[in-house]
């Protein structure tokens, strides 16, 4: 069984940085996407970055340039650095584990950005 947990949100003001740490446990297989999504209030989840088991990572374009996805197999947690954050970045983040025809969610980590 697998799980997805979720830890380094908070309050941060706009232009600051956070960064984000999703810790994989349970049986990770070699071929799978790790990605991150997030959801603010009345909005749809919406996938902002995701990295592949090769490591190839692919950003939406609302943080493209502003937010790096990376993953560290030695102890398989999936890292978020977040800068020059901005309001519209407020949301509940989320990882998430595609494997094996498998999509597995976390709990997700709150994001406030305040101007």
């Amino acid at each position: 069984q697998v799980q997805l947990v979720e830890s380094g949100g908070g309050l941060v003001q706009a232009g600051g940085s956070l960064r984000l740490s999703c810790v994989a446990s349970g049986s990770i297989l070699n071929i799978r996407t790790m990605r991150w999504f997030r959801q603010a209030p009345g909005e749809q989840r919406e996938l902002i970055a995701s990295i592949t088991s090769t490591n190839v990572p692919t950003y939406a374009d609302t943080v493209k340039g502003r937010f790096t996805i990376s993953w560290d197999s030695a102890d398989n947690t999936m890292y978020l650095q977040m800068d020059n954050l901005k309001p519209d970045d407020t949301a509940v983040y989320y990882c998430n584990l595609l494997q094996h025809m498998a999509s597995l969610w976390g709990r997700g980590t709150q994001v406030t950005v305040s101007s």
